[in-house]
């Protein structure tokens, strides 16, 4: 009886090129052809959602890994040199960070190293907060203008921290780089000098080893497979130290991508609202042919009651007693939205920024512990500033806002009269009757928005309005700047010789924007960060290398022999392995195809890996050979599969992926569209014919001797087998369809 069960079969309207099953789930990521990343669940192979490509993002999905804990799934673009971070359960983008060169490969680890000094640090992990508040929910996206995070903007940005125990996220390009992502978020290594092009990597869950598949071209130019070991001592030795770095500096670019999003949120509430009013203005100062200023017509209705056709026109045609009450109700929902976010969200933001900076770097000052690993406690210091000055920046943007609102509410309260007057139309009496401090808010108003100081810099009356000069992402200063003349704390400071230069005060940029002032924190963190990746990046030397085999154009098969019991009566059977995974530490999932006279059969099998290398003769490595040039000297044994295998029947079968934890595999063919899924500990009672035509070979035995006669499908497995136990379920495909096509001549000549 077969040993696999098929539970679900699909033929996909596009081809797949990527394919890994979750960790914890009975879930299977895809990524096809156009671009699409799709999410399958086992039962029946329904698909839970799909995340659709964007301009934005990119369309050329390149490697797909899940976070271990199932929860986050990654996958790189090649056009757009990305990778990004996706929630599982909702199918939302996370985060998006670039690459210098497109990312081929991905594996997504988890430390299961144990010690005192961790323990603690778990148990401890949780203590900010004691101190700090919950960051509040970011509300829902004003328009659409936000090009990741259109819908509704949650706290779910915060499950990028995801579990304490410390995982990372390896990637591997085609520019000779290889980078290590704490969390998936921290860039805590940066390797260089890995020859050619990634093709699988694995690093080991006590962090020693990297052991990486490269493709190199050799001296006659063509493609040579290489197996590097790479020591990554220092992660190893330092781990408590690493995973609190890791841990803090996770925290910190989560903070970033928080600010950044509140950020986006108020550029939003300021570009639909507070533009409609200076776009009609705008268009009214253009429109106007005569000489006077709109200033002073404004002044002439202010002070004697009438006002020139022009600006009448303006006022009754464009924006009428009704849009005017409605343009000033939501001009100052806009004001007071952008002060809540301001309050709740920035300061909430650079607090808890501070805290976590404070914290590394008092790391730093513990020179015997985490100087090995590049942290400078000058660099946190200039961190540290930085968010400073940010945080009195966003201060600064409250008082102007409270200024513009008293300066907005007045003007909008008298030109509100003043139209009902033009309309001959009832004055409510507490309406009627303006202060000499309401006076004195409109003519501020009519100062700072219609000079012609203003009129001249731009060509129009102002390019942007106080608050949302502080929004522009530009690099000129402010077209208006705060006015502090008489400011007393200002003035003690540039008296006093010891407080004008003092570290323990925070720079103001008092000429530029919010904008510009979170950008210039992001670099300072952002270099402050990159050290840690510098130096433990050059602590990593190779320890091994080992040339494997040339691509030939194509793969020679290889041999397998069955014995039916009967030593007078053998049939001799050839194969070619098309795929191979790692099912667990003890068995290796392999896809194997018949030759032509078996009606090219293929074959889903399970190779224990002990019986494998069992071998009594010992194989002796020459270093100056590749492994397919000692082809002859590698020792062979056989095998009984027993009921370990089964015929995929009417499926030219190609690619696997697996996971040993869940006991599940599928399957994917030549033309990357038909799909099958297995579980693989199961019997399957529903197909009689099949088991009664398996029995017999079960009863018979099914032994197996493996030859390395041939060199593609063979070395490939003594590559993976060298890059160490891959993530439980992965199974990406790196080639173009050119180049899986031609994999597909495996059989016979």
């Amino acid at each position: 009886m077969p040993a696999f069960r098929q539970v679900g079969e699909k033929q996909l309207p596009n081809p797949v090129l990527c394919m890994a099953w979750s960790p914890k789930r009975d879930l299977i990521a895809l990524a096809n052809t156009t671009g699409e990343l799709l999410l399958h669940r086992l039962a029946g192979f329904q698909r839970v959602w799909t995340l659709p490509p964007s301009e934005y993002t990119g369309k050329e999905i390149t490697a797909i890994a899940w976070r271990p804990d199932g929860k986050i799934l990654a996958f790189s673009l090649g056009d757009t040199k990305q990778v990004v971070l996706c929630d599982v359960e909702k199918a939302e983008i996370l985060h998006v960070f670039p690459m210098q060169s497109p990312v081929t490969c991905m594996h997504w680890m988890e430390v299961i190293e144990e010690s005192s000094a961790l323990s603690s640090f778990y148990n401890s992990e949780d203590e900010s907060k004691l101190f700090l508040p919950k960051l509040p929910t970011l509300p829902k996206s004003y328009s659409t203008t936000s090009k990741i995070f259109s819908e509704e903007k949650s706290d779910e940005i915060l499950k990028l921290l995801g579990e304490v125990r410390l995982n990372i996220l390896v990637l591997g390009g085609n520019a000779s780089f290889v980078e290590l992502y704490a969390y998936g978020m921290y860039k805590i290594a940066t390797l260089e000098g890995v020859l050619g092009t990634c093709r699988s990597l694995s690093l080991s869950s006590d962090l020693k080893s990297l052991s990486v598949i490269t493709e190199v071209r050799s001296a006659d130019d063509n493609p040579e497979i290489c197996y590097v070991q790479l020591d990554t001592g220092l992660l190893s030795d330092c781990l408590p130290e690493v995973t609190r770095m890791a841990r803090k500096f996770t925290h910190i670019s989560t903070l970033l991508q928080y600010l950044h999003l509140s950020l986006t949120c108020m550029c939003e509430a300021w570009e639909d609202i507070l533009m409609q009013m200076d776009l009609r203005l705008t268009k009214f100062v253009q429109e106007k042919n005569t000489s006077t200023q709109v200033q002073d017509e404004f002044l002439e209705l202010l002070l004697w009651g009438q006002s020139s056709p022009e600006l009448q026109a303006l006022l009754m045609n464009q924006l009428t007693v009704k849009g005017l009450k409605k343009l000033g109700q939501s001009i100052e929902s806009s004001y007071s939205s952008i002060q809540k976010l301001v309050i709740s969200h920035l300061q909430s933001g650079s607090e808890a920024l501070l805290y976590h900076l404070s914290e590394v770097k008092g790391m730093a000052l513990w020179k015997q512990k985490f100087e090995p690993l590049g942290l400078d406690a000058a660099a946190i210091e200039g961190a540290i500033t930085a968010v400073g000055s940010f945080s009195l920046k966003a201060n600064e943007l409250l008082q102007v806002i409270d200024k513009s609102m008293k300066n907005f509410k007045a003007f909008f309260r008298w030109l509100y009269v003043a139209m009902l007057r033009m309309c001959e139309e009832h004055v409510p009496p507490e309406l009627n009757k303006m202060t000499q401090k309401d006076i004195a808010f409109v003519a501020d108003f009519l100062s700072e928005h219609f000079s012609e100081e203003l009129f001249g810099r731009k060509g129009k009356y102002f390019n942007v309005e106080r608050v949302g000069q502080y929004l522009k992402d530009e690099d000129e200063d402010l077209v208006s700047p705060p006015n502090t003349k008489g400011n007393q704390w200002l003035k003690f400071l540039q008296d006093s010789t010891h407080l004008k230069g003092s570290p323990l005060l925070f720079p103001s940029y008092p000429q530029k924007s919010l904008h510009f002032v979170k950008r210039m924190m992001e670099n300072v963190i952002e270099n402050c960060l990159q050290k840690p990746a510098v130096i433990i990046g050059k602590s990593v030397k190779q320890a091994i290398f080992l040339p494997l085999y040339n691509v030939p154009e194509r793969y020679n098969p290889i041999s397998l022999f069955g014995d039916n019991g009967n030593a007078a009566d053998q049939s001799h059977y050839v194969y070619s392995y098309l795929d191979a995974r790692f099912y667990d530490d003890e068995m290796l999932t392999v896809v194997l195809q018949g030759s032509e006279e078996f009606n090219a059969r293929r074959v889903l099998a399970q190779i224990p890996i002990s019986s494998s290398l069992s071998c009594e003769t010992e194989f002796n490595w020459e270093p100056n050979l590749r492994l397919d040039q000692q082809s002859s000297s590698i020792p062979s044994q056989g095998l009984v599969l027993g009921n370990q295998w089964r015929e995929l029947e009417n499926m030219k079968a190609q690619f696997v992926a697996v996971n040993g934890i869940r006991k599940v595999a599928c399957v994917l063919s030549t033309n990357l569209r038909h799909i099958r899924v297995f579980e693989m500990d199961v019997e399957d009672e529903d197909e009689e014919g099949a088991d009664s035509q398996n029995a017999s070979a079960d009863q018979e035995g099914l032994e197996a001797t493996m030859s390395s006669q041939g060199q593609g499908e063979e070395e490939n497995l003594e590559a993976e087998g060298g890059a160490g136990e891959q993530e439980e379920g992965e199974g990406v495909f790196q080639k173009s369809e050119e180049h899986l096509e031609s994999e597909e001549a495996l059989d016979l000549p």
